[in-house]
């Protein structure tokens, strides 16, 4: 490898919109993402399923389409 070319890889903090902070190593020293593991819904558990059928049925009623 070539001396001098590579950028440094160092210890970096990842920081989160809901205010939780993750230490690692990258070659920016310091990151800001929208959501994390922290606060996203499908790892919190909170994440809610849509109600499809019910959609599917008002469309149809909307637009005056009938089940065959």
């Amino acid at each position: 490898m070539k001396s001098d070319i590579h950028p440094k890889y160092e210890e970096a903090t990842i920081t989160c919109a809901c205010g939780n902070t993750i230490v690692t190593r990258s070659t920016v020293k310091t990151m800001s993402v929208n959501t994390s593991s922290a606060c996203h819904p499908y790892y919190t558990g909170q994440q809610t399923l849509l109600d499809t059928e019910g959609r599917i049925d008002t469309f149809r009623k909307r637009y005056g389409m009938t089940k065959k």
